[in-house]
């Protein structure tokens, strides 16, 4: 019997990108519950990813954090009628490989990815950045560790809102599912585990208790942890891949968990 066989299994992730991960514990005999948290909305003011978008020529870097942040780059890249030829003359890095898989499908190689998926990774792995100048695409709550640790290396960074994360409104059929009960939690992000907490309130500690959670890096453990949710395992590799793993891991190794 697979180790993930009836496991009902929460997933907060935004429902557009939730695809995968399903699919993949669907394989593994698990009951997915798609409980997304977060929604992706548009910068409430574009104009300063368009400004930036205008001079990109400018920018010696252009760092994606997340695949958000390429989708939303690129819509307003089309807005202002242009395409990745832009990057012709301009390195672009990722953080991980879901992030260089979304530039990839428009046409673009990044110069660089670093071993570890997290931005102070990127800072530490790209190399000197004195006097350039680099354009940081991000979610309006990203955190402050990249650009703090380029512009520590000298670097002339520009931060600007790609895009939002906000709230999810809970479907009333699968709040009452989760309710009920879960075997697993899972977080992709801190925004997933901000606004799970935020979403139910008085009612996440109870539902987190008896369940596994499981968070897909470090970053977003120590989110879970600092909200006062228990985290049982943390995916070794940073990817809905590793964490789908790290669960089968986990429930073999303890096949009488939940």
């Amino acid at each position: 019997m697979a180790a993930l066989s009836g496991k009902r299994v929460l997933i907060t992730r935004p429902r557009d990108q939730a695809e995968s991960l399903c699919r993949q514990l669907e394989a593994l005999g698990a009951q997915p519950i798609l409980f997304p948290t977060i929604q992706i909305a548009p910068p409430a003011d574009p104009a300063p990813l368009d400004r930036a978008i205008a001079r990109l020529e400018e920018y010696r870097w252009v760092i994606f954090t997340s695949a958000n942040g390429v989708s939303a780059f690129w819509e307003r890249l089309g807005i202002a009628g242009k395409d990745g030829g832009v990057f012709a003359r301009i390195r672009v890095a990722a953080i991980g490989p879901a992030t260089a898989q979304a530039l990839e499908e428009r046409g673009i190689r990044p110069q660089f990815i670093p071993d570890e998926y997290v931005a102070e990774a990127i800072a530490a792995g790209i190399g000197d950045v004195s006097g350039q100048r680099i354009l940081l695409p991000r979610a309006d709550i990203a955190r402050r560790a990249l650009a703090d640790e380029l512009r520590g290396g000298g670097a002339f960074v520009e931060e600007v809102t790609a895009y939002r994360n906000l709230p999810a409104e809970p479907d009333p059929l699968v709040l009452e599912q989760v309710r009920q009960g879960v075997d697993v939690i899972t977080f992709t992000s801190s925004s997933t585990v901000r606004n799970f907490v935020l979403l139910l309130g008085d009612e996440a500690p109870g539902i987190v208790q008896g369940a596994v959670v499981a968070c897909i890096g470090p970053i977003t453990a120590g989110t879970a942890r600092e909200l006062g949710l228990p985290v049982h395992l943390v995916a070794e590799e940073y990817t809905t891949g590793g964490l789908v793993e790290a669960l089968e891991t986990y429930f073999r190794q303890t096949p009488s968990q939940v």
